[in-house]
């Protein structure tokens, strides 16, 4: 968004600081226009969001804060072995991690994230400690792309969902233990349920799902979480940048006003909301 490159400099990061107060003052219109305050987070990282953190936990917010280092292939810490400190230091609902994890991709890679995630793991089953999300991205393998000719939705659809449950296993039998799965969509009811079932084996009962945007446009996201809301285990969604991105860009281009950017985000993110509590309640009978 901002086209930087390298280290920030402190005016450029309180830039993006700015930016996400943006963000997080359409989270709070959305809840003082009805979304369920006891259903609704925010997730930000340290570095340009500790005063949103501090601010949403005085407010009773749920709140989650990533543990990697941004943009890496490889899963680190952020603060490499000081990561305990700087949960603790804020205490969110929930610390999250992002991790590119093919279960039939380089073997060392894989062992060598898994064995930092399962010291996360274990740190965090502490009870008084912050419960574990597990953003899973299963990027595909070369050799597995050629098998089809390229073609990156096949993947999504034929491929990528099974990877998805061998992945969960392979780090389920490495005692890495989240507390939610954030699950790339998936266009199918029956490849949720498999992603559900592999969650909760095991005696896993309370694990939950949540779907993520993935930057989609609003109606593949929307697809997505009615697909997800149908499924029990899907507990809820982490849509970012499909409800914030088009208003801020808007925003610092001064086509919106800063009320206006957090009006739109507000009403995108209702709409995720109604989306998703729609197809919950229709599945259950309800409507």
């Amino acid at each position: 968004m901002f086209g930087w490159k390298g280290a920030l400099t402190p005016e450029q990061t309180a830039q993006v600081a700015a930016v996400k107060q943006v963000i997080y003052e359409g989270f709070k219109t959305a809840l003082a226009a009805g979304v369920p305050k006891e259903k609704a987070g925010i997730l930000v990282d340290e570095q340009f969001g500790a005063a949103i953190l501090r601010d949403a936990a005085k407010q009773g917010y749920i709140t989650a804060c990533p543990a990697e280092k941004s943009e890496q292939e490889e899963f680190d810490f952020e603060y490499g072995k000081e990561f305990a400190k700087h949960i603790e230091a804020f205490r969110p609902t929930f610390c999250k991690v992002l991790v590119r994890y093919n279960p039939q991709g380089d073997q060392e890679l894989n062992r060598r994230q898994t064995a930092r995630l399962k010291r996360l793991s274990d740190y965090l089953q502490d009870e008084n400690r912050s419960l574990f999300m597990f953003e899973l991205l299963v990027p595909p393998e070369k050799a597995q792309l050629e098998k089809l000719k390229g073609d990156k939705k096949a993947y999504d659809v034929e491929l990528r969902p099974q990877l998805m449950v061998e992945a969960i296993q392979q780090l389920q039998d490495a005692h890495v233990e989240p507390d939610v799965w954030k699950i790339e969509g998936l266009d199918r009811r029956e490849d949720c349920q498999k992603i559900v079932a592999a969650a909760r084996q095991g005696g896993r009962d309370k694990v939950g799902c949540i779907v993520l945007g993935r930057g989609e446009n609003d109606e593949k996201v929307r697809e997505w979480l009615t697909v997800a809301a149908a499924v029990p285990g899907f507990i809820g969604f982490a849509v970012g940048r499909t409800n914030f991105w088009q208003p801020i860009v808007n925003y610092r281009a001064d086509k919106l006003t800063r009320e206006g950017a957090v009006a739109e985000i507000a009403r995108r993110y209702r709409q995720c909301a109604n989306v998703f509590e729609s197809a919950r309640l229709q599945t259950a009978g309800v409507v």
